[in-house]
C-alpha cells in the first residue's frame, strides 16, 4: 500500500511514516518545506505526483491558546487544507484519513463518554476549526475517515506528560487540574490505528483514543508513579490556570462503531512513551 502522511515533521505525523514502512507500505512523508497545503493548487499537484492509496492528513494547526486570537489563520490550516488535501486524495482516487480531536465538543455531557453520533458543540476558535475541517473532508471525498483522538503525548514533540516530566526537574511540587476528565492517547498508539483506518473500505467519523478516562491530575501521578518522580501532585482546578481557549470539562471518548480500531489502555501509554522516553523506573 502507497501512502502520503501530511504533518510528516510532527510527533504524530513522523509516527505514522515509520509505522506504515515497518509494515512495508510505501510511505512518503510530507510538510510545510514541501508545499503550502492551504493552497489549492499545491496541494492537489503535490497529492497528484505521490499518487498514494491513501492520505493520512496529521497536518494542523495545534496551538489551541493562540487560535482564540487567530481563528483566520486556524481556519487556513485546519479547514482549507483539510479541504485541498481531501480534493486532491479524491482526485487521484485516494482514500483519505484526517484526524480531528475531542474539541468539538463542549463537555456538558456527564456519565458516558462521547460517541461518534453524539452532537457537537466546540467551546473555542481550535475546536470550531478541526470541526469545520471535518465538514471539509466529508464534503471533498466520498471515500473517508475522520479519526477523533485526546490528550495526544508522544516522542518528537511538545505534550502535557513531557511538560510535568520537565516541570520536576526544576520543582519541590506541581499542582494539577482534577475538572478536565479526557482520554490520554499514546502517539505509538494511535499511529497503527490510522493505518488500519486507511486499509479500511468503511467511511465516517471514529473515535480513536485511549482506552478509559482519567484527568489531568491522574495523568500525572501515573507519570510521577512509572518515571520514579516522588515530588507532591496537588489537586487544583481550572480556575488556577486562566488561559485563553476553553476546555471541554469532559471529553472522553468511545466509539460506538465496531469497525473502529480500539487502543490499549491509557496507562499503558504512558508506560510506553516512557521507555521510549528513556526514563522509566
Amino acid at each position: 500500500m502507497r501512502i502520503l502522511v501530511t504533518g510528516a515533521a510532527g510527533m504524530l505525523g513522523h509516527r505514522v511514516v515509520e509505522d506504515a514502512r515497518a509494515r512495508g507500505w510505501d510511505a512518503v512523508g510530507v510538510d510545510l518545506p514541501d508545499g503550502d497545503l492551504t493552497d489549492a493548487e499545491v496541494a492537489i499537484d503535490l497529492i497528484a505526483g505521490e499518487s498514494p492509496d491513501a492520505v493520512i492528513h496529521c497536518a494542523a494547526y495545534t496551538a489551541v491558546d493562540k487560535a482564540e486570537d487567530d481563528e483566520d489563520a486556524a481556519l487556513r490550516v485546519n479547514a482549507d487544507a483539510s479541504a485541498n488535501v481531501a480534493a486532491g486524495a479524491a482526485t487521484v482516487g485516494a482514500r483519505i484519513v484526517a484526524v480531528s480531536t475531542d474539541y468539538v465538543f463542549d463537555g456538558t455531557l456527564r456519565g458516558r463518554p462521547y460517541v461518534e453520533s453524539d452532537p457537537t458543540g466546540p467551546l473555542g476558535a481550535y475546536g470550531r476549526t478541526k470541526l469545520a475541517g471535518e465538514v471539509a473532508v466529508i464534503g471533498h471525498n466520498d471515500n473517508h475517515a475522520i479519526a477523533r483522538t485526546a490528550w495526544l503525548f508522544g516522542v518528537g514533540g511538545p505534550n502535557f506528560v513531557n511538560t510535568m516530566l520537565a516541570a520536576a526537574e526544576t520543582r519541590d511540587e506541581v499542582a494539577v487540574v482534577t475538572d478536565q476528565t479526557g482520554s490520554p492517547t499514546f502517539a505509538g498508539h494511535l499511529s497503527p490505528a490510522l493505518l488500519d483506518l486507511a486499509a479500511l473500505d468503511v467511511t465516517g467519523i471514529f473515535h480513536t483514543a485511549g482506552g478509559g478516562q482519567c484527568t489531568w491530575h491522574d495523568l500525572t501521578v501515573e507519570a510521577y508513579k512509572l518515571a520514579g518522580v516522588t515530588i507532591p501532585v496537588n489537586e487544583t482546578d481550572s480556575t488556577a490556570f486562566v488561559r485563553p481557549a476553553p476546555r471541554p470539562g469532559w471529553s472522553v471518548l468511545a466509539s460506538e462503531r465496531d469497525e473502529t480500531p480500539r487502543l490499549p489502555p491509557w496507562q499503558d501509554g504512558v508506560a510506553q512513551y516512557l521507555t521510549e522516553r528513556g526514563n522509566a523506573s
